[in-house]
């Protein structure tokens, strides 16, 4: 029976790597690592920072390339056509190292606030799945802006920035987490008493951060995100959007 340990790792600094994933690090027999092209080299090379710091012996490394998600207008289910082509690739991967018996897969942030891995381990046959908690980026957002993520005694909605763009703003909502926006989903939402705190590759050492009203720093956001994803090849962005007098 192989155990496959999902770990969160936080948002690419290794700082966020708690105890309990380093232990479960060094006590795999093997450690997976995506390659997700040229563009997104970089998440490939913070994965072997992290392990080149915290493992303390050699631990056997399997590199894989992860498959390329159909682009159609039915969203569901090329998802799932995509995690059933991963979860064959992770299958494949783990069965050229037999005797692995303890498999780690390091995840940005927790494998379970918008991530896939769990969906994408559940189609595994034969596999235990264990989960280690990490940071999110919704942490380390409101962490870089030394702000609380609730008003008082308030709730707040998680949402994506394809619900932000096709729903608007949720109903009774005060304060939303907007992630995995492809970019600009608030210009779709009346800006008016609406505060903006945003931030790029929170947490690491290009961390960007730009806060204020909506209205004001809206164009500011679209176009640092464009540069910093031209200069980098990719961007990790999260943003928190509060209305009313508490914003």
């Amino acid at each position: 029976m192989t155990t496959l340990w999902l770990i969160g790792i936080g948002t690419g600094n290794p700082d966020h790597v708690t105890g309990q994933a380093i232990r479960a690090l060094n006590g795999a027999d093997l450690i997976l690592i995506p390659r997700k092209g040229d563009a997104k080299s970089d998440l490939a090379d913070l994965r072997r920072q992290i392990l080149g710091q915290v493992l303390k012996t050699p631990v056997p490394v399997a590199e894989y390339d992860v498959p390329q998600r159909a682009d159609q207008d039915d969203y569901l289910g090329a998802v799932n056509d995509w995690h059933d082509a991963i979860a064959q690739v992770w299958a494949g991967t783990i069965a050229m190292h037999p005797g692995s018996t303890n498999v780690a897969l390091m995840v940005w942030g927790d494998p379970s606030l918008y991530d896939s891995t769990l969906r994408i381990a559940a189609r595994l046959s034969g596999v235990t799945v264990k989960v280690v908690a990490g940071i999110t980026s919704l942490q380390a957002l409101t962490a870089a802006h030394a702000i609380p993520l609730n008003t008082l005694a308030a709730p707040v909605t998680i949402t994506t920035g394809r619900q932000l763009r096709d729903h608007g703003w949720p109903e009774g909502a005060t304060t939303l987490a907007v992630m995995l926006d492809k970019g600009g989903a608030f210009t779709a939402i009346d800006a008016g008493n609406t505060h903006i705190w945003w931030g790029a590759y929170v947490g690491m050492p290009e961390e960007t951060l730009i806060q204020g009203p909506l209205a004001q720093v809206s164009d500011t956001i679209l176009a640092t995100r464009a540069c910093l994803r031209a200069e980098h090849g990719w961007i990790m962005d999260i943003y928190l959007l509060r209305r009313g007098d508490d914003a």
